[in-house]
């Protein structure tokens, strides 16, 4: 899988979905910070659903909060032993990969697909 950013950082439907996410940010922020502190991962990835999904662990679901989005913690290698992203793929991975202190990396699952974006964490 690679990453196409690009794309959906243009559209109203990313704006919609950025905005949608700003009450979340906090604790991404703190879970990815956990992520990183504790050794699990240098890569900490958050999958954004609104289904059932079995990747991550859970760490809000859409029934407890305000917002229309479960959350789920996960990892670049997570992602890698369940080959949503190619092992042939994790050094541009980590080339594109944003520094996890200022962005937070979301895999999000919704309509559009499935797709890697990055957000500001501030």
């Amino acid at each position: 899988m690679v990453l196409k950013a690009n794309n959906i950082n243009k559209s109203g439907k990313f704006l919609k979905l950025q905005s949608e996410l700003k009450s979340y940010k906090k604790m991404m922020g703190q879970a990815s910070d956990t992520i990183i502190d504790n050794d699990v991962s240098e890569y900490p990835i958050f999958v954004i659903h609104q289904q059932t999904v079995e990747i991550g662990i859970p760490i809000t679901r859409k029934e407890q909060v305000t917002g229309n989005w479960s959350v789920n913690a996960s990892s670049m290698e997570e992602m890698v032993s369940k080959q949503l992203i190619y092992e042939s793929k994790i050094a541009e991975f980590k080339k594109v990969y944003k520094d996890p202190q200022k962005n937070l990396c979301l895999f999000v699952l919704s309509e559009l697909g499935a797709q890697f974006i990055f957000i500001p964490r501030y």
